[in-house]
């Protein structure tokens, strides 16, 4: 279901806004994104666009975490690991840091379309 207006940051397996599949596909991708237990709750499987906030912290949260970590990793691991080593782990935050960006604009991406996507629609899961 290609869309020319969808933002290159759209997540493939997510079907555009407007489609049938839409509130569906963003909910699947979405809890696929967060730890298991964010299953567990009814009220974000019901409700995509609440679902969509708490990835978008969640997601954002995680990038800082990524980014603090590149900025302390040399000093906090200087006197424990090889240099070789050390290069590697700033390598895996860097690599991390993009990974992470591009889920985050894939998320605002996902989060804004459900904003502004119809009121009321509930989605359920298996539904």
């Amino acid at each position: 279901m290609p869309d020319q207006s969808l933002s290159p940051d759209w997540p493939a397996s997510v079907h555009p806004p407007g489609s049938d599949s839409f509130e569906r596909t963003a909910a699947v991708w979405l809890l696929d994104l967060l730890p298991a237990d964010y299953r567990l709750h009814g009220v974000l499987r019901r409700h995509p666009v609440a679902l969509s906030r708490l990835a978008l912290h969640y997601v954002s949260a995680s990038l800082a975490a990524t980014r603090e970590g590149y900025r302390t990793a040399r000093v906090e691991l200087r006197d424990h690991m090889p240099p070789h080593a050390l290069e590697q782990v700033m390598r895996a935050y860097t690599e991390e840091g993009r990974r992470t960006a591009a889920v985050l604009r894939a998320v605002e991406a996902v989060d804004a379309a459900l904003r502004s996507h119809r009121d009321g629609e509930v989605f359920e899961e298996g539904a």
